[in-house]
């Protein structure tokens, strides 16, 4: 019997400690505009580690982001995102997450729970993630990916900023999706 790649079950990656690749990693947010269509950016991840446990769900990890270097594809709006009304980049550079507990549902996919700190608040959230696979680079190292997503209400976090629409609705949604693409190098 053949095995076709959607039908591979997918393993989880090798215990061990593991560095971020910067350059093939970042977080990605959409949130609604004028309540009519959706706002994309994205942020460096600047740091992070990751350890996978003999267990999985005895796994953690830690990231931040960088706010200051958010890229939305307009350098206004980036500006705006950088001011006191969102992210406060002058006095709040980074944002970050540790996780507190991984759930593992088999098949590379997991739920990781963890605390996310945005402007010295720090709430839970619950991201859904998939485990992507391991490959060794050509450079000889060992490489793993995993991708995980959540919906946070930006308000939990102090960023209150809007503008009421005349014939309804606001200016930007309180709700954002967050997606996290990440690359791991086994140390």
């Amino acid at each position: 019997m053949t095995t076709t790649p959607s039908q591979t079950i997918r393993r989880i990656p090798a215990p061990g400690s593991y560095a971020l690749d910067l350059s093939h990693s970042h977080v990605s947010f959409s949130a609604r505009h004028l309540m009519v269509t959706k706002v994309r950016g994205r942020f460096p991840v600047t740091a992070g580690h990751l350890v996978v446990g003999q267990d999985p769900q005895q796994s953690s990890v830690e990231a931040t982001i960088d706010v200051a270097a958010v890229e939305s594809g307009d350098p206004k709006r980036d500006e705006h995102l950088r001011s006191a009304d969102f992210f406060d980049a002058v006095n709040y550079p980074t944002v970050s997450f540790r996780s507190t507990k991984v759930q593992d549902h088999g098949n590379g996919e997991f739920t990781l729970i963890g605390d996310l700190t945005v402007r010295d608040v720090t709430r839970p959230v619950i991201l859904q993630g998939e485990f992507l696979g391991s490959q060794v680079s050509p450079w000889g190292d060992t490489r793993i990916g995993f991708t995980a997503e959540t919906e946070v209400n930006r308000k939990d976090w102090g960023l209150e900023w809007n503008m009421v629409l005349e014939t309804g609705g606001v200016l930007v949604s309180d709700k954002a999706k967050l997606t996290i693409d990440a690359e791991w190098v086994k140390e």
